[in-house]
């Protein structure tokens, strides 16, 4: 993968037929060992809009590279996990994989001062590049993998560079890192590097020329001055210091002090693993430019659990050499469950007689203390590690004055108050990447634990959140229990309700952590962290935590921030320009769930949980009004407005289209949890709010997974208006889906259902679905039938939006019919009804009925303003089938004014989006019109191969009319229906009129 991928064989290279393939071998083996997900493999090769086959499509993918493995003698490379699929390694060799254990090793090599050795690991990690990371791949994820493998290159040049220039070879640098700099020009650490090498090659004007035009570009690019290392260096170039002489960690050997040399560190941890960017940064900070006035400190910031003692203790044991005055430590007990935090006071008595102070002269007063330990260490070079930080007010008596020494300091909470006035390193730190979390778990509890199953490994490293502690705790169970099997313990931990349990053994362990952090927070901040946990979503808004809590949304901000100060939260990752979201880890959830349950009565759980759906559900409605222009619901009340919401309504629906995506998955966790709690009303109005977006974006498995979890919820509770707007919802999408047959029954038992509860709105609703089904199934008589009794219904209730939308689908039945007369002012009375409504999506069916009525006028012209008028409303709205009918209708019309070439490219466009929609139909009718273009054009053979694509589709989909006019059309081409009909050669060569085709395609007036 370091180049364009390549699979390469003991006999050859393999070939990998096609991007799809490529895309989503390319996501396995960036995740070697792990499961990959569907859904993330959807993303990765279709990120903007996947079809609705895409599953599908990604099944087909992998079976295909499977099939080509197999061919080169590999059958177990490609395994099958849900959620998704895992490549496991094996022996089977990986360049990404082997670059970044070659550049681990080096870096460890390096740390222990063997630079020679260090130099040459990381050359051999290098040389594996064979040019861009994954070229010639496309795609975002694909694309940021690519973009972070090549930070990891620069930083490895970078840092072999570095040592380089400690081993004297400055010279041989020079022309490599010229053209690095070139290349790019605002990594400033590459230049600091040419301008170290060549001032020690003699080439002091040259140094300073790298840092002139080094600076112009920082400030004509980004409005900014170079940072303090390349600044100290450039003086320090002008001062020609004899410190420039000499590399870093290279000199005469220091003589011994005759103070004591205290070594207080505790011992490393066993199989540390990981965390390689975290101790390449720490170890940058030792080679930030000598400051005198103000001590290097890193903080290292990260919930109970996540490691942040055992990387200050790993880093601190590596880089201990480089502190010849001595290492101190302390335990501050910031967040002890039964001791208070130590005063800084104490810890000076500590460090003062570490240093050798005798125990009278050390003065009673803490600043006193703390004035003689930032003397003491004024000419030292000592690092100080400071565990369990409560404060910045604990930690700032500690901090030394000045001199060489570095401070690395541990909390539960950021630590800001440093900013400013301390070189400081901030690291949050999050839970181990899964490749970490599994090597993790095989140093504890031993490889030959997991076997061949890196599946279990896997989803054992899932279950404890990837958090160090928790595979410490998972790892070492597995250790003492030989008897236990992986298998067991993985289904231990997926109960929910037993998790914590088995992850904190002695009322101690993952618990036990949080329990201290949780413990400390302010009573409203802690009501509002259990509160949260309550809902069973993916992530949520500021506006859910106002929900919870009955608070406004500026009030939850400062809540929620709170929590993400303490670890508690974390923000996910959102579009920019986009409101932030917050997340749970799972264990996290878990634990604020059982505080909920523990510490709030449950009537207030449940009342936190009805005003969070209320106010989903009151968002969802606005945003279908909003969205869709005209009244809704109607026939029911709608959901009340939240006290807190209405005046963020603006802000947050300024695009509603955008709101219902960023909350889709969302929406369907609601739907969910409002059904298995028995909340059937919720699930329903927020399935049915959410529809129109549904069918927008084509989200057709989540249209039906929240229609099917709100009827069954329905059902129990005995909900009938919910179950009957369900069954046509349903109905409803089974004729998106082109299932007529399937359609019918379920708009059927609706309309049922909906006369016995009086739901006149909702029966017309399922009179016009039914309307739809037997025009497709060609039976126009019972289609207009269906309509008069729709139209009576929406005239009843005034809604004026569907009566246009009705009287355009009446149109259409007319021209079905042949009766183009009748047809055209019904759609000019459609499309003036629907601008009345002020809805842009009616306002674009109108106008598409009145363009096809246009069509089948002769009003070629009229028509193609008509289409394209439907191109751009539909485009505005980000409609993606209402985009491909408007290509397909504006195509058909220009082949009929003899404009083939426009034609096809136009048809070309709407056929590639009825591909990503999987929309057959559709499909099949764009295939039509191609074929008219072929036919036209003198491509009889051409055209027959269109014509009987097309005619197998409309069967499929039992569109019987179509299939009938299809039929003509390849009759009249000289082809037959089958499948495997004529062979191209057979078929006449012949051209086509463009009126020829058109009376093949109109059905005779009944």
């Amino acid at each position: 993968m370091l180049g364009p991928l390549l699979v390469q064989t003991a006999e050859g290279p393999l070939r990998i037929h096609g991007r799809r393939q490529s895309t989503v071998l390319a996501m396995l083996l960036l995740s070697a060992d792990r499961i990959v997900s569907v859904d993330a493999l959807v993303d990765a090769v279709w990120p903007e809009s996947p079809p609705a086959t895409a599953r599908n499509q990604i099944a087909i993918c992998v079976a295909t590279l499977r099939k080509s493995f197999k061919q080169a003698g590999v059958t177990d490379l490609l395994l099958t996990s849900p959620p998704g699929y895992v490549l496991a390694r094996g022996e089977h060799r990986i360049d990404v994989m082997e670059f970044m254990e070659e550049a681990e090793r080096g870096r460890d090599v390096a740390r222990h001062g063997r630079a020679e050795d260090a130099c040459a690991l990381l050359e051999e990690a290098l040389n594996k590049w064979r040019g861009a990371a994954l070229d010639e791949l496309a795609g975002e994820r694909i694309e940021a993998e690519a973009t972070r493998l090549e930070q990891l290159r620069l930083d490895l040049i970078e840092e072999r560079a570095g040592l380089m220039l400690e081993l004297g070879r400055h010279r041989a640098l020079t022309g490599e890192l010229t053209e690095l700099v070139q290349q790019h020009p605002l990594r400033e650490h590459s230049r600091e590097h040419l301008m170290l090498a060549l001032y020690r090659s003699g080439q002091r004007a040259e140094a300073l020329e790298v840092f002139r035009q080094g600076r112009r570009l920082l400030i004509e690019e980004l409005g900014i001055e170079p940072g303090p290392a390349l600044q100290q260096l450039h003086d320090l170039i002008l001062q020609d210091s004899p410190e420039l002489t000499r590399p870093p960690t290279a000199g005469p050997a220091r003589p011994v002090a005759p103070q004591t040399v205290p070594a207080q560190l505790p011992a490393d941890v066993m199989g540390f693993t990981g965390r390689q960017y975290e101790l390449a940064a720490l170890d940058r900070l030792l080679k930030e430019p000598y400051n005198p006035h103000a001590p290097a400190v890193a903080t290292i910031v990260g919930v109970g659990g996540v490691g942040k003692t055992a990387l200050a203790v790993h880093w601190a044991s590596q880089a201990a050499d480089r502190f010849p005055d001595g290492q101190l430590f302390a335990d501050l007990r910031g967040y002890d469950e039964e001791y208070a935090p130590v005063s800084p006071a104490a810890v000076l008595d500590r460090f003062l007689r570490a240093l050798g102070t005798p125990a009278p002269q050390i003065p009673a007063e803490p600043d006193e203390r703390a004035a003689l330990f930032r003397s003491l260490l004024s000419t030292r070079r000592t690092l100080i590690v400071l565990d369990n930080v409560r404060s910045f007010t604990q930690l700032r008596p500690l901090l030394p004055g000045g001199g060489r020494s570095a401070v690395l300091a541990t909390s539960r909470e950021a630590l800001d108050d440093l900013t400013g006035d301390y070189t400081t390193l901030r690291i949050r730190l999050r839970v181990l990447a899964p490749t970490e979390a599994t090597t993790l778990l095989t140093k504890i509890a031993g490889a030959d634990r997991f076997g061949s199953d890196p599946v279990a490994v896997e989803q054992l490293s899932a279950l404890c959140d990837c958090l160090p502690l928790a595979l410490r705790i998972a790892g070492a169970r597995l250790a003492a229990k030989p008897n236990l099997s992986v298998r067991s313990l993985v289904e231990r931990l997926r109960d929910q309700r037993r998790r914590l349990d088995e992850l904190s053994p002695s009322e101690g362990g993952v618990r036990a952590g949080f329990r201290l952090t949780y413990r400390d927070l302010p009573p409203e901040t802690a009501r509002m962290y259990r509160r949260l946990g309550l809902l069973r979503t993916a992530d949520f808004a500021a506006w859910a935590g106002a929900a919870v809590l009955d608070t406004d949304v500026w009030h939850a901000e400062e809540l929620i921030d709170q929590l993400v100060d303490a670890q508690l939260l974390e923000v996910a990752d959102t579009e920019p320009g986009r409101a932030a979201r917050y997340r749970f880890q799972d264990l996290l959830r878990l634990f604020a769930r059982e505080r909920a349950e523990a510490d709030e009565p449950e009537a207030e759980c449940d009342a936190a949980l009805e005003r969070t759906f209320a106010a989903w559900l009151w968002l969802a409605e606005e945003a279908h009004r909003r969205m869709d222009g005209r009244e809704f619901p109607v026939g029911r009340v709608p959901a009340s407005a939240p006290r807190f919401l209405p005046e963020h309504a603006d802000e947050l629906l300024t695009a509603p289209l955008d709101w219902f995506d960023s909350e889709r998955a969302t929406i369907t966790d609601v739907v969910a949890h409002a059904a298995e709690t028995g909340r059937a009303h919720y699930a329903w109005t927020l399935t049915e709010s959410a529809v129109p977006h549904f069918e927008t974006r084509n989200y057709l498995e989540d249209w039906q997974r929240c229609a099917e979890l709100a009827l069954s919820s329905a059902r129990r509770t005995g909900d009938r208006p919910g179950e009957a707007i369900m069954l046509r919802l349903l109905g409803s999408l089974a004729i998106y889906q082109r299932r007529y047959e399937q359609a019918e029954g379920w708009n059927i038992a609706a309309l049922r259902l909906l006369r016995e509860t009086g739901d006149v709105h909702g029966a017309a609703l399922a009179q016009r679905n039914l309307a739809m089904c037997a025009r497709f199934q060609g039976d126009w008589d019972r289609a207009l039938e269906y309509c008069r009794a729709a139209l009576d219904g929406f005239h009843e209730c005034g809604d004026t939006g569907n009566e246009a939308h009705l009287l355009g689908f009446l149109a259409e039945i007319e021209l079905d019919r042949g009766q183009v007369e009748r047809a055209l002012p019904l759609a000019v009375e459609a499309v003036a009804l629907s601008r009345r409504t002020g809805s842009v999506r009616a306002e674009a069916q109108g106008t598409y009925r009145l363009a096809e009525a246009r069509l089948r006028a002769g009003e070629l012209d009229e028509a193609a303003e008509s289409f394209r008028e439907v191109l751009q409303l539909t485009r505005k709205e980000g409609d993606r089938v209402g985009e491909a009918h408007a290509l397909r209708g504006l195509g058909q019309t220009q082949w009929s004014q003899g404009l083939l070439s426009a034609a096809g490219g136009t048809l070309q466009q709407a056929l590639e989006i009825t591909e990503e929609l999987a929309d057959c139909f559709l499909n099949a009718r764009v295939e039509t019109d191609l074929g008219c273009v072929e036919a036209i054009g003198g491509r009889s053979a051409a055209a027959a191969e269109r014509f009987r694509r097309a005619h197998a589709s409309f069967g499929e989909v039992g569109a019987q009319p179509w299939r009938a006019r299809v039929a003509r059309l390849l009759a009249a081409v000289g082809g037959d229906c089958s499948e495997s009909g004529s062979d191209a050669g057979e078929v006449p060569q012949r051209s086509f009129t463009a009126e020829e085709l058109t009376l093949l395609l109109v059905d005779r007036p009944s």
